[in-house]
């Protein structure tokens, strides 16, 4: 079923480093609480910066210091809805 999305644009005042860092613990938060008994199974996320003129995710950041532009998946599929 498809119907309505929650878009947080969260803004990092801050480098990149620190923005991955800070990311990451929102992430983690998600992924300690997950969401039980909401039916909610994944969610999609990018880190990307204002002056890309694509939509670019710094969390898949090459050797060469490219990044692309796929979604990062957090999985709820694994939980079980009782507790």
């Amino acid at each position: 079923m498809s119907g309505y999305r929650l878009h947080i644009d969260i803004p990092f005042d801050c480098g990149e480093a620190e923005s991955l860092e800070k990311s990451k613990k929102i992430l983690d938060f998600l992924e300690k609480n997950k969401m039980v008994g909401m039916g909610i199974e994944q969610v999609n996320y990018r880190l990307g910066h204002d002056e890309d003129r694509q939509k670019s995710n710094y969390f898949h950041k090459n050797e060469n210091g490219h990044v692309n532009n796929k979604k990062s998946k957090l999985s709820f599929t694994d939980f079980v809805d009782a507790e």
